[in-house]
C-alpha cells in the first residue's frame, strides 16, 4: 500500500469514527489502536483476519493489567469500526462486540466479593489515605466526604463498629451499610460524640429521615437497626426497644412475575452464550446474581447434578439442582474456562482471590483450576494492595445489562421476576 493510499485509508477512518460520534481528542487514539493492531500481524493482510486473529489478540490485551477498563473499550470499539466498515469482513457484524465489552469492566478493589479481605481496620492516627479508603464510600461525594470527617474525630468509634460487625460474621454489604448510617448519625447532631446522645437523639434522626427525606420503612428499619447495633454492641449500652418516633408506614405492593411467554421472549433476546447460560442458572436453580457470579469450578457437582453454593445469606451454605437444559452448557463454559486458565498459567498467570485465610492455608490453590471462578472475567486486574495480578469473576453489571437490555427488545414493559413457584426444580425454557 503506496503512502497516498495510506493516507486515504485513515482519512476514511477517522470520517466513519466521527459518524459513531467518537471525540476528536479520541481520535488520534483510535488510530494507534488500530496501527497496534496491524503491527501485531505483519505479513497478513486484513482481508485475511478471522474471529480467531481477534479472540487472541482480545486476549493478550486483557492479560495486561495496567489496560483500564474504559482502555480496552476503546480498543474495542476502535477495532469493531475497522472490521465492520473498513474491511467490511463478513464475520465481524456477527462478531460478539457487544459481548467483550459487557466483560470488560474489572472489579474495584471496594467490591463486595473483594472489599473486606482489602480492609483492614484502619489503625494509622492521623488517618493515611490507605486506611481512609476502607471506611470511606466511594460513590457520593458528600457522603464520603461526612465519613472523613467522622473519623478524623472519632476513629475509636468507628474503628470499634467495625470490629464488631466481623465479630458477628455480617456481610460487607450490612457492614458498608451500617457505617454509612453511623457517619449520618453524628452529621446530623452536628459531629456530637454519640457516646453523649440518647434515645432522643436516635429518634430525632430517625424521624427525620421520613418527614424530611421520604425514605421507605425498610430504610428506615435499617437505620434504626445500625445505631442499635452501635449502642448495644459498642458502646455497651442498653437501648429501649420502644424509642418513640414517626414510622414510615410500609407500602403493600402485588408482586409482579412474568409469564411463560414474556420469558420465554426474554431468553431469546439474551445472544451472549454465558449471560445466557448465567440467566438459566438464576430462573432454573434460583440462584441470587452474586451466587451466581461467584460461583467456582469445585462448586458443580454432575455426578449428583447439583450445585452447591456456598457462604450465602444467614452464612449458610445450601445445594441446588442443575436443570438438564444447561448440563451441556456448563460443560462447555467449564472447557471453556479451563482452556484460558491453561494459556493463563503458560504466561505466567492464573492465580484467582481466595477468601478469609485460605491463600495462607492453601498457598498453591490460587492457581489451581478447580478454585477458578466459573464465570471469569475477560481481563486481568491487580490488586492495588499487593500488586498481584489476578482474573476475578465477571462483574455483575454486564448480566444485568444484557437481561435488561433483552427484556427491552423482547418489549417486556413491566418490572418482574422470573415465575417459578418452585425455582429449585422447575427448568428454563427451551
Amino acid at each position: 500500500m503506496g503512502n497516498a493510499s495510506i493516507s486515504q485509508f485513515w482519512d476514511k477512518y477517522i470520517a466513519i469514527s466521527k459518524l459513531y460520534k467518537v471525540r476528536d481528542a479520541a481520535l488520534r487514539w483510535y488510530v494507534r489502536d488500530v496501527e497496534n493492531y496491524i503491527k501485531a500481524h505483519e505479513g497478513l493482510s486484513l482481508q485475511q483476519h478471522g474471529p480467531a486473529q481477534l479472540e487472541n489478540y482480545l486476549r493478550e490485551k486483557g492479560r495486561n493489567p495496567n489496560l483500564k477498563s474504559w482502555q480496552f473499550k476503546q480498543l474495542l470499539h476502535a477495532l469493531e469500526i475497522l472490521f465492520v466498515e473498513m474491511v467490511k469482513a463478513p464475520w465481524s457484524k456477527s462478531y460478539p462486540w457487544q459481548d467483550w465489552m459487557a466483560t470488560a469492566e474489572t472489579l474495584p478493589a471496594g467490591h463486595a466479593t473483594l472489599d473486606r479481605a482489602y480492609r483492614p481496620i484502619p489503625t494509622e492516627l492521623p488517618i493515611s489515605p490507605a486506611a481512609m479508603e476502607s471506611v470511606a464510600p466511594s460513590s457520593d461525594d458528600h457522603d464520603g466526604q461526612l465519613s472523613r470527617q467522622v473519623y478524623s474525630e472519632f476513629p475509636q468509634h468507628v474503628n470499634a463498629m467495625i470490629t464488631q460487625i466481623r465479630v458477628m460474621q455480617y456481610s460487607i454489604r450490612t457492614e458498608q451499610a451500617y457505617l454509612g448510617w453511623l457517619y449520618r448519625y453524628i452529621g446530623f447532631h452536628a459531629m456530637q460524640d454519640p457516646a453523649e446522645l440518647n434515645e432522643s437523639h436516635i429518634a430525632a434522626f430517625i424521624e427525620h429521615l421520613v418527614t424530611r427525606r421520604n425514605v421507605a420503612a425498610s430504610t428506615q428499619g435499617q437505620a434504626l437497626n445500625a445505631l442499635v447495633f452501635f449502642y448495644r454492641k459498642v458502646l455497651r449500652r442498653e437501648i429501649s426497644e420502644r424509642i418513640d418516633f414517626v414510622r414510615s408506614k410500609k407500602q403493600r405492593r402485588l408482586p409482579v412475575v412474568l409469564t411463560q411467554s414474556e420469558v420465554s421472549r426474554l431468553f431469546l433476546q439474551i445472544h451472549n452464550p454465558t449471560h445466557k447460560l448465567m440467566a438459566h442458572l438464576l430462573y432454573g436453580s434460583g440462584l441470587r446474581l452474586m451466587e451466581c457470579v461467584r460461583l467456582r469450578m469445585l462448586d458443580v457437582d454432575f455426578g449428583y447434578r447439583q450445585i452447591l453454593v456456598r457462604n450465602t445469606k444467614g452464612k449458610k451454605d445450601r445445594v441446588v439442582p442443575i436443570p438438564d437444559a444447561v448440563r451441556q452448557p456448563l460443560l462447555d463454559q467449564i472447557e471453556k474456562a479451563r482452556q484460558l486458565h491453561t494459556e493463563d498459567l503458560e504466561r505466567g498467570f492464573g492465580r484467582v482471590f481466595l477468601p478469609d485465610g485460605l491463600p495462607r492455608k492453601y498457598p498453591a490453590a490460587e492457581s489451581e483450576f478447580r478454585w477458578q471462578y466459573l464465570f471469569p472475567a475477560s481481563r486481568m486486574s491487580t490488586d492495588p494492595r499487593s500488586g498481584t495480578v489476578r482474573r476475578h469473576h465477571l462483574h455483575e453489571n454486564s448480566l444485568q445489562k444484557s437481561i435488561k437490555k433483552a427484556a427491552e427488545h423482547a418489549r417486556i414493559n413491566k418490572q418482574g421476576q422470573l415465575p417459578c413457584a418452585a425455582p429449585f426444580i422447575c427448568d428454563p425454557p427451551a
